[in-house]
């Protein structure tokens, strides 16, 4: 089932700078993992972005999943 999820991801050049959304939008990855990062329900950013749908959230939680697994943040670096 991830594999399918990450299949929706898109990373373009020639789309929102090149940065990861999900396939048909332009809604950036980060924006929604930091909106749930803040708090907000899936049933929330549904509202707010009514074009997606529940696949495309659960798409963009495995694909910060998947980032976890390729690389390593120094969060004690983080102010």
């Amino acid at each position: 089932m991830t594999t399918e999820l990450l299949q929706r991801i898109v990373v373009d050049p020639a789309i929102r700078f090149g940065k990861p959304t999900i396939k048909g939008h332009r809604i950036w990855v980060s924006s929604i993992l930091g909106y749930l990062a803040e708090g907000w329900t899936t049933d929330a950013v549904l509202e707010e972005f009514p074009q997606l749908a529940i696949d495309d959230i659960r798409a963009r939680i495995a694909y910060g999943a998947h980032l976890v697994d390729v690389r390593f943040a120094d969060l004690d670096s983080v102010a």
